[in-house]
């Protein structure tokens, strides 16, 4: 482990910022908006769902083209014509990275999607390796993971690792968990999935309990090396981590960055 460590800042103010009431923005501002996330610094810029309207596709291919510095991202489920659809609108992008999700809890499996988690498991798998065959970065998410059987995610992330995932994002989909909580998951996740230190664990909190930000610090404390945010932590619902409050909060707080555990005790940023 070097002496530096650094975590990613990933901002999905254009696609789950976009979700909040009255944020949702044509593709002129969406560039607008990823060329001032650009000027700020950020690693990961979300520019959208591609499938999910043409003018999303639109301007995902747009913010792909024009904004070359930061990883530009999509999002698709884990569906053959999502993932397709998500490669063609970031062919352009000089770094482009495919976010691919699958919810893993069993609320979700049985109620949303009516499927199986043998089912759930072939189709992330087999989703990350197809998102592979495009491009070289692969996220995926297991939706509603913090409410989901910790054996069953751990065995999901270990089949997305091997079918090529780079980045596991573990997402608090519906602001559920509180901060000791999602540190022990992600602590959890280190310790049992195989391979998981070739790979980036990232966090993404919604703030329906008000503890997006304090959620995503104690991710970090355990071992996480990438935030997802958006600017004024808007989103869906009460929105997400907000961006500024996460960075100012590493920056002004560094005694205090690690109190969870040890893992990393010279880690700097």
């Amino acid at each position: 482990m070097s002496e530096r460590e650094q975590v990613t800042i990933f901002d999905t103010t254009l696609r789950d910022g976009e979700q909040s009431p009255g944020c949702s923005m044509t593709a002129d501002e969406k560039v607008r908006m990823a060329r001032q996330l650009d000027r700020l610094g950020v690693d990961v810029i979300e520019a959208g769902f591609p499938i999910s309207s043409d003018g999303d596709f639109q301007s995902v291919q747009r913010v792909a083209r024009e904004v070359r510095l930061p990883i530009i991202a999509a999002l698709a489920r884990c569906r053959t014509e999502d993932v397709e659809r998500a490669w063609q609108a970031l062919k352009p992008a000089a770094r482009p990275r495919i976010h691919t999700f699958l919810a893993t809890s069993d609320l979700h499996l049985q109620q949303k999607l009516k499927i199986s988690r043998r089912e759930c498991l072939e189709q992330a798998r087999d989703a990350v390796r197809l998102a592979k065959s495009f491009c070289e970065d692969v996220q995926f998410s297991p939706e509603d993971a913090t409410r989901s059987d910790p054996d069953f995610l751990c065995e999901v992330l270990q089949a997305v690792i091997e079918a090529g995932a780079t980045t596991l994002n573990i997402p608090d989909t519906v602001g559920y968990t509180v901060p000791s909580e999602f540190a022990d998951l992600i602590q959890t996740i280190r310790h049992r999935v195989h391979g998981i230190e070739q790979v980036t664990i990232s966090a993404h909190c919604h703030d329906d309990l008000g503890l997006a930000v304090a959620n995503s610090l104690a991710a970090v404390s355990a071992g996480a090396r990438q935030a997802e945010c958006t600017v004024n932590g808007i989103g869906e619902r009460a929105g997400n981590a907000s961006l500024e409050e996460f960075v100012m909060a590493m920056r002004i707080r560094p005694d205090r960055r690690f109190s969870v555990n040890n893992y990393f005790p010279q880690a700097s940023f």
